[in-house]
């Protein structure tokens, strides 16, 4: 069985990788290719928000596979991604205002307000469509301020083998903090 952390991006993805790692009898990485490539190794924990852009084909290439819906504090979340701008193409904040919701160049003022508003509007359209993904899929919600509580039953579903001790503590250390605020 494979196991596909599904989340918005600046969640804690890469502290809930951090703490899969614990587990001996899967592999585990954190955004490790490219969404397009859904090649994966069998045993296989994959955390990256990139997959909520390919469910689809997710479901048709892993039909056996079990998920976790990862959540942080929505308005943390889309406060992180602000933060961070839109500085270059490859950020997702800017492909969301300037490709898929196709602003027009005149529009292109990136004040922290708007930077903001697009974020919060992203935020809720990936958990929207991972919500609606999972209704008839086996799945863990997770929310990392509270990871610790919920880690061990995720750990029993999916029968993993490790050190729960040195992964509940994984969960309490913060990773990839943005820029200060």
């Amino acid at each position: 069985m494979n196991v596909f952390v599904l989340c918005t991006g600046r969640c804690g993805s890469l502290t809930f990788a951090r703490a899969c790692r614990q587990i001996r009898n899967y592999t585990v990485r954190h955004e490790s290719r490219s969404p397009g490539v859904l090649d994966y190794p069998p045993k296989h924990i994959e955390v990256d928000n990139r997959l909520a852009w390919c469910l689809g084909r997710l479901a048709e290439a892993y039909p056996e596979a079990y998920y976790v819906h990862l959540l942080r504090n929505r308005d943390d979340v889309v406060r992180s991604f602000a933060r961070r701008g839109i500085d270059h193409p490859g950020k997702i904040l800017h492909g969301w205002i300037y490709a898929i919701n196709q602003a027009k160049a005149a529009s292109k003022a990136a004040t922290p307000a708007r930077l903001e508003r697009e974020a919060g509007r992203m935020v809720d359209t990936v958990a929207a469509n991972i919500r609606h993904f999972l209704r008839d899929k086996p799945h863990t919600v997770v929310w990392i301020e509270s990871a610790a509580d919920r880690f061990p039953a995720f750990w029993r579903r999916i029968a993993a083998r490790g050190d729960l001790p040195a992964a509940l503590a994984e969960l309490k250390k913060r990773s990839n903090r943005g820029p200060a605020t």
